[in-house]
């Protein structure tokens, strides 16, 4: 068989195996996010069955698809929104930065992964999955809640923080000096006050250059300046998801809502794939060895996370049950935790157990996050001893 019909098998045996997965986790209730690793951990290296090299196609697939899912992360949000949430919940988003940033940082002190694998794991550990979290208050009928704007405005804060850390990070990962990781963090904040000072006044005329009554060209007016601001952006040393995340921003309107309806089956297409490179870049016999911080990290983070979100709303003056709300839908972990891990990793400046923790704490956090968010309205009932009531 010819090269190029054993990659096409390949590729048609992995987009429908997603598709089942994707099945799979709508029928159970979960984020489809670790049925993508698990199945990259099955058919990458030390799986039960490698598959050939289809590692050029993948590679750019998984890099397109985490600029896509950061486009439409800045689609959800106005500059206004942005800075309104900023304004509201700063208090909040650095209590969120000190507790669940810290565990990351101590485990990867013990394991001895030295200041750059602390960095790392501090991002890990402490950025909730914007999706998973948005997808689970939809399921629950949340969205109304008083709660809900807290929960909201603490994962705006984290978007904005991320905008900082990324930069930061990949200067850090790409070793330059301590002057040359200034002029990273230098630009990468002069990038994001010009983008949200031309979305704040002139995101009409941004969203007019990109729109267009043609949804094909539409499509590839949108797509096309996603992946330039996201090559500019990295070519500037400020991470092509920061640049994808900051176009997003910048767009607004009947635009950004038309845009997010047209680009989210592919944002699902390639952001899948992005999952499963993760899983096949993963050595799963070097799971089991990690696995016991793992879980001891997922064990605190839910705890500091569900103590973030009801500080936050205790001081809105929500009751009782909806801090306890708001801090359960803030468990999970899942996409940027994994953009992050697959940053450190490509850039080879961590161990590769990094990688085998980060997998094991995402897939408990994304599995974790939804059923903590479900069921934790009934245990605070009978904690609280509050007799059921509409929600608050």
């Amino acid at each position: 068989m010819n090269h190029t019909a054993l990659e096409l098998l390949e590729l048609g045996a992995i987009f429908f195996g997603l598709g089942l997965l994707g099945r799979l986790a709508n029928r159970i209730g979960l984020s489809p996010i670790p049925l993508y690793l698990l199945g990259g951990l099955a058919f990458g290296q030390g799986g039960l069955v490698p598959l050939g090299d289809i590692g050029d196609f993948t590679a750019l697939a998984s890099e397109v698809g985490v600029v896509l899912l950061l486009l439409l992360l800045g689609l959800e949000y106005s500059a206004t929104e942005l800075i309104t949430g900023l304004r509201r919940s700063w208090s909040a988003g650095l209590l969120d930065i000190v507790l669940n940033a810290a565990p990351g940082v101590a485990v990867a002190l013990i394991l001895g992964w030295g200041p750059v694998g602390a960095v790392v794991m501090a991002g890990v550990t402490y950025i909730s999955s914007s999706g998973i979290v948005a997808k689970v208050l939809a399921d629950l009928g949340r969205i109304g809640n008083r709660e809900t704007p807290v929960v909201l405005s603490i994962l705006v804060f984290e978007d904005l923080v991320m905008a900082l850390y990324l930069p930061i990070l990949t200067a850090i990962l790409a070793g330059v000096s301590f002057f040359g990781g200034l002029s990273a963090v230098g630009i990468s904040l002069a990038v994001i006050t010009v983008v949200l000072v031309v979305a704040l006044r002139y995101g009409r005329f941004v969203s007019a250059v990109v729109d267009s009554p043609d949804r094909e060209v539409f499509l590839l007016k949108v797509l096309g300046a996603a992946l330039l601001v996201a090559g500019f952006a990295s070519a500037m040393q400020v991470s092509a998801a920061v640049g994808a995340f900051l176009l997003g921003i910048a767009i607004s309107g009947s635009t950004a809502e038309n845009a997010t309806k047209l680009l989210e089956p592919l944002r699902d297409l390639f952001a899948a794939v992005f999952f499963v490179v993760f899983g096949l870049n993963t050595d799963p016999r070097s799971i089991p060895p990690v696995l016991g911080f793992a879980i001891g990290l997922a064990v605190v983070t839910t705890l500091t996370k569900v103590g973030t979100g009801w500080w936050a709303a205790r001081r809105q003056g929500i009751g009782k049950l909806g801090r306890a709300r708001a801090g359960a839908a803030l468990v999970a972990r899942g996409e940027f935790s994994i953009v992050i891990a697959g940053l450190a990793v490509s850039y080879a400046a961590v161990p590769a157990e990094l990688a085998a923790l980060s997998t094991a704490y995402v897939l408990i956090m994304a599995v974790l996050g939804p059923i903590v968010a479900r069921y934790v309205e009934p245990v605070a009932r009978r904690l609280v001893r509050t007799p059921a009531a509409p929600a608050t």
